[in-house]
C-alpha cells in the first residue's frame, strides 16, 4: 500500500513516551494491570483512537498485553525484556544458560572488583534468605530469591548494560530455573557453599576466583539440563 502523510505524529509519539516511561519507571509495574481507556483519555488529554493506537502499539513491542475483557496488562518494563522474553521462551534453555553463564562470569570479575559495602550487604541478606526459604521448602521464594541473588551480583558489578542484560536473561528463564531447583531437590539440597564462595571472592575482591565460582554456580544447572549440544 502507498505511503501515508503521518497523522499527529507528535501527539501520537509523546502518548507512547508518557505510556513507556510508566512502565519503565514502575508507575506501571510489571504484572499489573494500566488504567482503563477512559482515564487514559482525560488524563493525557488526547482522543480515544490515539490511545488504543499507543496502546496497540506498545503491545507489538511486548511491553503491554491486551486481553478481551480483561483490560491492558505490563508484560515488560523494556522493548529490550520483551524483545528477550520471546527468543528466550524460543530458544533451547541450556544454550541460552551457556550464555548467561559467560555473562555472569565477567558480572562476577566486576563485582570483585567494584563492589561497596551496601553491596556485600546486600548479597550477604540475600544468602542468608535463600537459606531460609530452602529450610521452609518455598519452592517458589526460592527461585525469585535466586533471581534476587544473581541480580544483587550484577548489581554490584556497577554497569547497567550488563545488569539489564542478565535480569531480563534471568526474568525470562525463571521457569527453567524453577525446574533445575526441583531437580536439585531430588538428588539433595541446593550446594549453598558455591553461592557462599562468591560471595567471599567478591569480598576479597579476588577477581579470578569470582569468576570461577561464577562458573560453578551456573555449571550446576547446565549440568542437571544436560549438555546442549
Amino acid at each position: 500500500m502507498p505511503l501515508q502523510s503521518p497523522r499527529r505524529a507528535s501527539v501520537f509519539g509523546d502518548v507512547i513516551s508518557q505510556m513507556e516511561t510508566m512502565v519503565v519507571s514502575g508507575e506501571w509495574p510489571v504484572g499489573t494491570r494500566i488504567p482503563p481507556e477512559p482515564e487514559l483519555v482525560a488524563a493525557l488529554g488526547v482522543g480515544r483512537n490515539t490511545v488504543r493506537e499507543a496502546v496497540r502499539a506498545l503491545a507489538h513491542t511486548g511491553m503491554l498485553e491486551v486481553r478481551q475483557g480483561d483490560g491492558t496488562w505490563v508484560r515488560a518494563d523494556s522493548g529490550l525484556g520483551a524483545a528477550l522474553d520471546r527468543y528466550v521462551r524460543r530458544a533451547d534453555a541450556r544454550h541460552v544458560l551457556a550464555v548467561r553463564r559467560g555473562l555472569e562470569r565477567e558480572a562476577a570479575r566486576l563485582a570483585a572488583r567494584y563492589r561497596t559495602a551496601d553491596d556485600l550487604a546486600g548479597l550477604t541478606d540475600s544468602l542468608a534468605r535463600q537459606r531460609a526459604l530452602a529450610a521452609a521448602d518455598d519452592r517458589d521464594g526460592f527461585v525469585r530469591g535466586d533471581l534476587d541473588f544473581h541480580h544483587r551480583v550484577a548489581a554490584a558489578a556497577h554497569n547497567p548494560v550488563l545488569s539489564d542484560l542478565l535480569d531480563h536473561l534471568g526474568e525470562a528463564l525463571a521457569t527453567t530455573i524453577a525446574v533445575t531447583v526441583d531437580e536439585q531437590r531430588a538428588v539433595g539440597t541446593p550446594a549453598f557453599h558455591v553461592h557462599s564462595d562468591l560471595v567471599d571472592a567478591i569480598r576479597a575482591g579476588d577477581v579470578d576466583a569470582a569468576g570461577r565460582d561464577s562458573d560453578a554456580l551456573l555449571d550446576e544447572l547446565l549440568a542437571l539440563l544436560g549438555d546442549p549440544t
